[in-house]
């Protein structure tokens, strides 16, 4: 979908990007992390040509963006930024038909489309479709900036710390709204993201990137068992790397198949083993049963988290 090959920017003689290459598979969530400076956005930016590369290739579906119309390409992609970057003098329904608009899609059509994606983000057409930037929450008004990126169907959506401004619980949501949006759809997904947890939560594919370079990539369940340098391991977590990887595996990858004595506490089997783990000592319990769709599929131990393999890669239910 994106490929980089040995791409350099520099501003003013200060290289921000060094002989980068990567690869961007289709229908991924792929997140970039990093220390400030690293090249994080100026990766994103120079996708979509908000920035240009200095040297080296940058193809987009198999063609250089350089050869592209600069207007074709962004119409491409949907661009969704922490500010959110909304009109403030606009309705809810004008902000997120700017791209369908200068489509020239007709009315009915963009209509039709800004009430699915308000249906799709749990925002009432008839109730948001009229309201203005200012009337809304800062978790609606992140969710009016993705639907906006996403109005004309783009083919990838490139996502410079979208939920960044956000409080934690409304962040929590985002991120589970992004997921539900990627398994809906099954977008190409760029995302830009300082917050490790967040990064562990969505990435199918994660890159840290270090002096304008990859310092490692890969799978996020890889990069925390095998941290390829101290500046990684640092990065990801230090001593809690070991923690952040149970937030990787579900308890349906280590529970028991035998039910759970009756008045045992329940757990779901799509909970993290990190939230299990918050469990057993938040309740003082050694075991909970298991529940799929609310009915007992099998029971967890405590020792079950504490097994040599605990941090191995997951395995299938």
């Amino acid at each position: 979908m994106i490929e980089f090959e040995q791409v350099r920017k520099a501003y003013g003689g200060r290289v921000v990007i060094d002989a980068l290459s990567l690869r961007l598979k289709k229908g991924q969530i792929t997140v970039l992390v990093g220390p400030s400076g690293c090249g994080k956005s100026t990766t994103l930016k120079m996708i979509n040509r908000l920035e240009a590369h200095d040297a080296g290739t940058i193809r987009f579906a198999g063609q250089e963006i350089d050869r592209l119309p600069v207007e074709d390409l962004r119409r491409r992609m949907g661009y969704a930024i922490q500010s959110n970057g909304l009109f403030p003098h606009w309705t809810v329904a004008q902000n997120i038909a700017t791209v369908p608009r200068l489509l020239r899609w007709d009315k009915a059509r963009i209509h039709a489309r800004v009430d699915e994606l308000l249906d799709m983000l749990g925002m009432a057409p008839a109730q948001y479709r009229q309201r203005y930037p200012h009337q809304l929450s800062g978790g609606q008004q992140q969710r009016v900036g993705v639907a906006r990126a996403m109005a004309a169907d783009p083919e990838i959506l490139l996502m410079d710390e979208p939920f960044g401004a956000l409080d934690p619980v409304t962040r929590a949501a985002m991120q589970q709204e992004l997921r539900r949006i990627h398994r809906l759809f099954g977008k190409t997904i760029l995302l830009i993201t300082h917050d490790i947890d967040e990064a562990l939560t969505l990435a199918d594919h994660l890159i840290v990137m270090q002096h304008g370079a990859i310092a490692q990539q890969g799978r996020p369940i890889e990069l925390l068992r095998a941290p390829v340098s101290a500046f990684v391991r640092d990065f990801l977590g230090g001593d809690d790397i070991g923690l952040k990887s149970l937030t990787l595996q579900t308890v349906a990858t280590r529970m028991r198949p035998e039910p759970a004595h009756a008045n045992v506490p329940c757990i779901d089997q799509d909970a993290s083993l990190r939230q299990a783990m918050a469990q057993f000592l938040g309740l003082g319990v050694a075991v909970l049963t298991v529940l799929s769709v609310k009915q007992p599929v099998g029971h967890l131990l405590f020792d079950d988290l504490l097994a040599p393999d605990a941090f191995a890669p997951p395995r299938a239910p």
